[in-house]
């Protein structure tokens, strides 16, 4: 999934920063809709990534697999060390 893909899907623009808390909260909303009925680990990361990245991705216990949780895991470890 394209990064600005995903931005455009769910919020209708590439420019975050310019959401309202409404429109913000909506489109998490529904991300976490779409992140519980992917079946593609792939897409379902890249769904996890990006609500993490905003502040509201589920808990890793949302991936089965053991290695998904351990990606989710290093993901989160490198984005709080960048910034």
């Amino acid at each position: 999934m394209d990064f600005h893909d995903l931005l455009f899907r769910y919020f209708g623009t590439a420019e975050i920063d310019a959401l309202n808390a409404s429109a913000l909260s909506a489109g998490l909303d529904r991300m976490r809709v779409d992140f519980g009925l992917e079946t593609n680990a792939g897409r379902r990361f890249a769904l996890w990534a990006l609500m993490y990245m905003l502040g509201d991705a589920p808990d890793l216990d949302a991936f089965e697999d053991a290695d998904e949780r351990e990606a989710a895991r290093r993901f989160m470890d490198l984005a709080d060390n960048a910034g």
